[in-house]
């Protein structure tokens, strides 16, 4: 069992480790056990009550934080022609319309936290799958990443602002990070709250029973506290 250190140990005794806490208590207690020496991503680990072998009970969409991730957001768009122009008119950090730069994603190149692609690219942009799938940088139009020539300015504007894609993994979780420590109070839980309604809204038809049954918040290397998910479940979207 690995040993933790001084600093971890003062944080996680301010935790009840038997509490479900209030979301309102949990993001004051995200920020308080937050000890690293950077600013550390508050992130939000989900165990839901789906079959992940279930074809009708997954779950894939993206949410738009109202107050992103607190970093520079890097965008990568796969576009020709048009597409590729309105990408550069958007801030499109990298716009691959060329074979020179398929070629280097191909061969391990992957400076960019976001893809985005026009359907007409799709073909060349399926040959790059066993780089871009592990990463969990495929464009898929359920993730709203695959779109046409008109709406790429939109895509690359929300990716930059946090346009953040959860999905339900092959242990029936969700991880999402959803800003920084630094963050005040407010600005975290209102993008925990923007989450909750976003997946709340993703419930599959097939679902049965608890949709979620565990909701977890930390930050980089603090302690886990568990929130209420009956609480979580029923939030509003803070306005």
């Amino acid at each position: 069992m690995a040993k933790h250190g001084k600093k971890y140990l003062a944080a996680a005794a301010k935790v009840d480790l038997e509490k479900f806490y209030d979301p309102t208590e949990a993001v004051k207690l995200v920020k308080e056990t937050s000890y690293a020496k950077f600013d550390a991503t508050v992130e939000v680990h989900m165990r839901m009550g789906l079959d992940p072998r279930q074809a009708d009970q997954q779950v894939r969409d993206v949410v738009v934080l109202p107050h992103g991730l607190g970093k520079a957001v890097r965008v990568l768009v796969f576009a020709q022609g048009d597409g590729a122009t309105n990408a550069r008119n958007a801030g499109a950090d990298t716009v691959a319309d060329d074979e020179e730069t398929l070629t280097k994603i191909q061969n391990g190149w992957l400076d960019f936290d976001v893809a985005i692609a026009t359907p007409d690219m799709m073909g060349k942009v399926g040959k790059l799958g066993r780089v871009l799938g592990p990463r969990g940088l495929m464009p898929n139009p359920k993730a709203g990443t695959v779109v046409g020539p008109e709406d790429i300015a939109r895509a690359v504007t929300e990716s930059k602002a946090g346009r953040v894609e959860f999905r339900l993994d092959k242990t029936a979780n969700i991880h999402v990070s959803i800003g920084k420590a630094s963050f005040d109070e407010k600005k975290i839980y209102e993008n925990f709250s923007a989450l909750m309604d976003a997946i709340m809204k993703a419930r599959p038809a097939a679902a049965k029973g608890n949709y979620i049954k565990h909701i977890t918040m930390t930050s980089t290397m603090g302690p886990g506290i568990k929130i209420d998910a009956n609480l979580a479940q029923s939030m509003e979207e803070s306005e």
